[in-house]
Formats: structure tokens, C-alpha cells, sequence
């Protein structure tokens, strides 16, 4: 193969490994297991627990369309108990790959 065909195919897969590597940091900066992040619906659980929202929210991620309503809101609370702002909360609903590792590798930190 010639050109970006053979880079392509890779972009999902990284772009997969920086959510689940930014989602696992934010999890333990929040003193919840990491590996949680690769728990399908349990990581749901516990974001929206991060979010200091009650955990049976997590059950509104499962109804289509609230979901997306849901997912904005959880996002901003977890920027806000990280100390960011709303629009850092918007960025990690829309563009979760680049800003959940900004979340987890900067010196952000967790705030009840």
C-alpha cells in the first residue's frame, strides 16, 4: 500500500487508546479504579459518580437521545470538579480523544 492507506486503519485504534489512557488517569485522579474505564457500562457508573451525580444516572446514558443530554452534563460537572471551566467540559463531550489526556496529564486535580 501506498500513501496514507496503510495509516488509516490505525487512526480509530489511537484515537481509542488516548480515550481509554485519558479516561483510566481521570478515573484514579478521582480515586476510582482505572481500569474501570474498560468496563462497558460500569464505566458509565463511574463517570457519572466522578461527575458527583447519583449513580442510577448512569441508566439514562442507555435511553437513545437522552443519552447525548446526559453525556453534556456529565461532561461539564467533570471538568468542574477538575477545576476547568464550561467550555473544557463541552470539549470533553465533543472531542473526548484530546481532551480527556489533557484532563489526565496535566496537573488538574480532583475536587469534591
Amino acid at each position: 500500500m501506498e500513501g496514507p492507506g496503510i495509516i488509516v486503519p490505525f487512526v480509530p485504534v489511537v484515537l481509542i487508546i488516548l480515550i481509554i489512557a485519558g479516561v483510566w488517569i481521570t478515573f484514579t485522579k478521582a480515586g476510582q479504579p482505572g481500569w474501570a474505564a474498560i468496563i462497558p457500562i460500569y464505566n458509565l457508573y463511574i463517570l457519572v459518580k466522578v461527575a458527583g451525580k447519583p449513580g442510577w444516572w448512569f441508566v439514562l446514558f442507555l435511553i437513545p437521545v437522552v443519552n447525548i443530554v446526559v453525556d453534556a452534563i456529565v461532561s461539564i460537572e467533570i471538568a468542574k470538579k477538575f477545576g476547568e471551566d464550561t467550555a473544557f467540559g463541552v470539549g470533553l463531550f465533543l472531542i473526548p480523544f484530546v481532551f480527556f489526556p489533557i484532563l489526565a496529564f496535566t496537573d488538574a486535580q480532583y475536587v469534591q
